[in-house]
């Protein structure tokens, strides 16, 4: 069976009511306790998105979701009650696409729930439309690759999650011109929810897989207090 969205969380009572409100606004959601459950139900369903808390009886969220990460680009949002800003740096540097913290404002959260599902809609369409018309966007420099969410550089294959893949096109699409944090946030994420601390996160994780030095970007370069530029000679 297809779902809209798995909410992956022990609180059962907060998890329940947040499935039911999502369901009265035509999401389709189920929630299950335990990491375990969670990968026994991706093993019979379909899900287009996952609401997952860190603390679980049986495992961390973190762990679940790495593992996830390994088979699936599908948007993960970490809801929790853990505040710390590392909680949040680990989250998003290891697939998680945003982090709410609980407790939440369920309008609020179905929002981002909704922004990311179009998002991840808009990137299936496009992925599928690339695949069939073999539509590379090409540089001499670098060549983004819609259908595999990759880009080649200097002959090199790099496979991007969706997120940074989102990020990377946006950025190549206004290449050798600043892009603004506000226009970034509209394109990629698709709403003002975000803070400075997810571009920037996702920002560091595509130099590190693109920039020979981080520290010192070739391409990617920052406009401080202003936005992003991707150099393109």
């Amino acid at each position: 069976m297809h779902y809209n969205c798995l909410i992956v969380d022990d609180e059962v009572e907060l998890a329940k009511m947040t499935a039911e409100y999502f369901e009265m606004f035509n999401v389709k959601t189920q929630y299950v306790e335990s990491a375990v459950s969670c990968f026994d139900f991706l093993k019979e369903h379909d899900t287009d998105l996952i609401l997952l808390d860190i603390n679980l009886k049986d495992g961390s969220g973190f762990d679940v979701c790495r593992k996830i990460r390994e088979e699936y680009k599908l948007p993960i949002l970490f809801i929790s009650a853990r505040q710390s800003d590392d909680d949040v740096l680990v989250a998003l540097s290891i697939g998680g696409d945003d982090y709410i913290k609980k407790p939440y404002s369920l309008s609020v959260l179905l929002a981002k729930v909704k922004v990311n599902l179009k998002r991840a809609q808009e990137l299936r369409q496009h992925s599928e439309n690339t695949a069939q018309n073999a539509d590379w966007v090409t540089h001499e420099a670098l060549r983004l690759d819609a259908s595999t969410m990759s880009v080649i550089l200097r002959g090199q294959r790099i496979p991007l999650k969706a997120k940074e893949f989102a990020l990377l096109k946006t950025l190549y699409d206004h290449k050798n011109t600043i892009v603004t944090k506000e226009k970034l946030f509209d394109e990629v994420w698709g709403d003002s929810y975000y803070g400075d601390g997810t571009l920037n996160v996702h920002i560091r994780k595509l130099r590190e897989k693109l920039e020979a030095d981080p520290n010192d970007p070739e391409f990617i370069r920052t406009v401080w207090g202003t936005g992003y530029i991707l150099e393109l000679k």
